[in-house]
């Protein structure tokens, strides 16, 4: 890890899968990641998914097979991800993008703990 004020990682290849089920991202600091459509839709930067604060966090069951409809550009700075159940409200900064590849086993390990804890699961939707 490089110092503090070293620049974030930037996108040098952002490639949607044919089956809109992945999302490749390749980073010019040569780490790239195959981010599962399901951990994106349940992670989404979105107010409805986030809250605004910790407590107001919801976990969004069902979603193993939610497929990536669109990925428009953001400025420089992000991507927008618009997915078949038709969320599109989240936008996804390249640190964003950065963090959950590089966590991706952790965060989709704590996703299926908050699924279970809640009594939620990811066939069946819902939402707490």
């Amino acid at each position: 890890m490089g110092p503090p004020d070293a620049a974030p990682a930037w996108p040098v290849e952002i490639r949607l899968a044919k089956d809109r089920r992945t999302l490749h991202i390749a980073f010019d600091d040569g780490q790239s990641f195959g981010l599962p459509a399901e951990l994106l839709r349940v992670t989404s930067p979105s107010a409805e998914v986030q809250g605004h604060s910790e407590a107001e966090r919801k976990t969004v069951g069902g979603k193993r097979n939610v497929t990536i409809l669109s990925v428009d550009a953001v400025g420089n700075y992000a991507v927008r991800l618009g997915f078949d159940d038709m969320h599109s409200t989240g936008i996804y900064s390249w640190a964003f993008l950065h963090d959950l590849g590089a966590n991706a086993e952790r965060r989709f390990q704590d996703y299926l703990d908050d699924l279970q804890a809640k009594g939620l699961d990811r066939d069946r939707p819902g939402m707490r």
